[in-house]
């Protein structure tokens, strides 16, 4: 590559709360399970994800518009009090990079 240096391409996602774009490590998974919107923050659970910041305002925003059956193509409405339950307790990027 004539001298050049290789920078990797870091993968960005949307929110869907906000609808902003961020770093894929920055915003947590969510899939849906049992009913409900499951946090995913290792990135392994199988099925359809959507990503989210992981902020209380950005988790209203989206439930306010709707926006997680919509992203995960479920039918009905889903609950979103894992996810609450999960913000709650201050799991943040950095206590996720640990986590790995």
């Amino acid at each position: 590559m004539s001298g050049r240096t290789h920078v990797r391409a870091c993968p960005e996602r949307t929110c869907v709360g906000c609808r902003k774009r961020a770093a894929k490590h920055e915003l947590l998974r969510v899939v849906a399970g049992e009913g409900g919107c499951v946090p995913d923050p290792r990135g392994t659970l199988p099925g359809r994800g959507a990503y989210l910041h992981p902020d209380p305002s950005c988790l209203d925003l989206a439930v306010r518009r709707r926006a997680f059956p919509r992203a995960l193509k479920a039918q009905g409405a889903l609950d979103p009090g894992a996810l609450r339950e999960h913000l709650g307790a201050g799991a943040g990027p950095a206590d996720r990079q640990s986590a790995h």
